[in-house]
């Protein structure tokens, strides 16, 4: 799988906008001045940086730029973190993904948040005041495509997140009995649509069940939808390729050797198809998707109220940090099932002097 990643730290150093403190999507978002460096993919990339253990050999002068680049997208008021692009505050899943991405990024940083989160400033919607309403906020989420109804679902957390630790307990048990009434008895999975869009629903939740220590229902059936999945359905997006990974890893259901070994191997070569030549990865195998907001309903689905797309780039055939930081995830949950110790990708030691 290491092969893979050759090529990967150029192409992420080039990404970087010294002078913005942040990285683009893209190549084609750095030759097209419509487009300039997100929350998001800067996050990404940090991440990328961390799972390297690169952090602590950050230049001081990249580390206080990146500080700034966080830093000023948080509006003093209302306390949430928004990038330029009109349409990104009327996505609510950007909105709330902004929060964790950009105070996370912060925190790896050594420095925080300039004035106080949503929930605090008293601009969280409605909703969050009391369990019934924050159930009744879920209740009305649509999960005829999983993957978009759960992301809603899971991210709108955020809120419980800044609440104090003694009054999330209500919020939790409502959220708790709710997904349990609502699991399929089957397959262990969450919501409607294909298989992969179902498991991917189902990852999106298990980051509320992990984020707030609380065990995931039915494992054992979902380490079967998964492991079915992988044998009979093709990955077309990097998404559908790190979440089963991802999963396996959170539920630890025991795999035998001839599993692990199948798992695997189905997972390098789908991650291969999404390999490209500047170096990174894509989200999807025909081009990389321009609104990665959007790209979680496929071509001929449908889900109601679908926000803008959010454009990063120009989609063309070329590798994205959407897709990129997920690579490195596959790349330490397999050597997680593999039981091995992950070290540093070759080359990673060399990023920061290709930083421009």
């Amino acid at each position: 799988m290491d092969n893979l990643f050759d090529g990967f730290f150029p192409w992420l150093a080039g990404q970087y906008d010294p002078g913005l403190g942040g990285f683009y999507y893209a190549q084609s978002s750095i030759q097209d001045k419509a487009f300039i460096p997100d929350i998001e993919s800067t996050a990404q990339s940090l991440n990328i940086i961390d799972r390297q253990q690169l952090i602590g050999a950050m230049p001081a002068k990249m580390r206080n730029e990146m500080v700034h680049f966080f830093q000023q997208k948080q509006n003093p008021q209302s306390g949430y973190f928004v990038d330029a692009h009109p349409a990104m505050i009327k996505d609510e899943v950007m909105v709330h993904r902004a929060i964790n991405y950009s105070t996370g990024s912060l925190k790896k940083l050594g420095s925080k948040a300039l004035y106080p989160l949503p929930f605090v400033a008293k601009a969280a919607p409605e909703y969050v005041s009391t369990p019934d309403s924050y159930l009744a906020k879920w209740r009305s989420i649509d999960l005829r495509n999983s993957w978009r109804g759960c992301d809603r679902l899971a991210t709108s957390c955020t809120y419980i997140g800044q609440m104090p630790e003694s009054d999330r307990e209500p919020f939790l048990q409502e959220a708790v009995r709710f997904l349990e009434s609502i699991q399929d008895p089957e397959t262990g999975l969450w919501g409607a649509g294909s298989l992969y869009v179902r498991i991917s629903g189902t990852f999106k939740l298990h980051t509320f069940y992990s984020g707030f220590g609380i065990p995931m229902p039915n494992i054992e059936l979902i380490y079967k939808s998964v492991l079915h999945c992988l044998r009979n359905e093709e990955a077309t997006d990097m998404c559908y390729i790190r979440n089963p990974i991802d999963l396996l890893s959170y539920i630890q259901v025991p795999l035998t050797p001839s599993e692990i070994s199948e798992i695997l191997t189905i997972t390098n070569n789908n991650m291969s198809k999404l390999k490209r030549a500047d170096g990174g990865f894509s989200r999807e195998i025909e081009n990389s998707p321009p609104g990665p907001n959007v790209a979680q309903v496929k071509k001929g689905d449908y889900y109601p109220d679908m926000p803008e797309p959010v454009a990063l780039s120009q989609g063309l055939y070329e590798g994205d940090l959407n897709a990129s930081t997920q690579a490195t995830l596959i790349r330490r949950q397999a050597y997680r099932l593999a039981g091995c110790i992950e070290e540093p990708l070759k080359g990673s030691s060399e990023f920061y002097e290709k930083i421009i």
